[in-house]
């Protein structure tokens, strides 16, 4: 009982300095970070994204540090701010403009996410994987691993980068096929192609030997879905004569089939679908990379 009363005369006195200390609190909330408060002059960037993506396409960017919009598990740093408008003005150069030029204005205006939010550092994931890119809803895009972008130009630029390019439009393709099929799905029939292959441990499996089963990427073999979207990324970043020579290379004459299937649906998804020539889209996006690091 004593126990009791002295539990009970602790918890009165620590509800009633609370109960003070609610009085005490002053100041504007624009005062904490995060809460209106986070504000800067605009310059350079702000401009460029204000008449190159805001006012065609109803896109807003964030490159302003916000933990919030990241996981917070993940230990992932800022972008550095000299890498931002050469990644956006990269990222419409490759894509927004082929595919305004595959379609129109509008059809960007309407698919494309309006938000995107940068990050300096990949997100690295417990089995050892990491995530360059997320889209969550067709409305947002997260893009990481801006701090390792260089292209020609760029202090620190060497040929070789070519692959951090790459791999960046590779993301960016990625997410923007999974917003397609989010509004209008793939045939059904692509799922059939390779049943019974898809596994979650596609994290232990080469690029190689997914080749060899009939996948463009061991990604691919985690889910249908991303195998759909990992054959369109990768077709338009790596070109049409890097996909023949892979499918070529195959000694498997099944996998070689199950690979020209999924390019026929593909190809196919975006002419009866978006009305878009995806041969075309790919020649000016495989160009459009090729300016950047050559």
């Amino acid at each position: 009982m004593k126990s009791l009363q002295t539990l009970l005369i602790a918890f009165l006195f620590v509800a009633g300095m609370l109960s003070c200390r609610k009085d005490d609190i002053s100041g504007n909330a624009d005062d904490i970070p995060g809460l209106g408060g986070d504000t800067w002059v605009k310059g350079l960037i702000d401009d460029w994204i204000f008449s190159n993506l805001t006012v065609p396409y109803n896109v807003a960017v964030k490159y302003k540090w916000d933990q919030s919009e990241m996981e917070f598990n993940k230990i992932i740093v800022p972008p550095d701010e000299d890498k931002v408008l050469p990644v956006l003005s990269a990222v419409k150069q490759v894509w927004i403009d082929n595919y305004v030029a595959e379609t129109n204005e509008l059809f960007m205006k309407k698919y494309c996410p309006k938000f995107f939010v940068l990050a300096g550092s990949a997100s690295w994931n417990m089995d050892g994987t990491i995530t360059l890119g997320q889209a969550e809803g067709g409305r947002k895009i997260l893009l990481y691993q801006l701090n390792d972008f260089r292209v020609k130009g760029m202090d620190g630029y060497q040929p070789e980068d070519s692959f951090n390019v790459k791999q960046m439009f590779h993301t960016i393709e990625h997410e923007f096929a999974h917003i397609l099929h989010q509004n209008v799905m793939y045939p059904q029939e692509f799922k059939q192609i390779s049943v019974g292959n898809y596994t979650s441990n596609w994290n232990n499996v080469s690029d190689e030997a997914a080749n060899e089963l009939g996948f463009i990427s061991a990604y691919a073999m985690s889910f249908p879905d991303e195998d759909f979207v990992e054959m369109a990324s990768m077709m338009l970043v790596e070109g049409r004569d890097w996909f023949n020579t892979m499918v070529n290379s195959i000694a498997d004459e099944d996998a070689q089939s199950k690979l020209r299937q999924k390019e026929a649906m593909v190809v196919n998804y975006f002419k009866d679908v978006w009305n878009i020539n995806f041969y075309s889209l790919q020649t000016r996006t495989r160009a459009s990379i090729t300016a950047l690091v050559k």
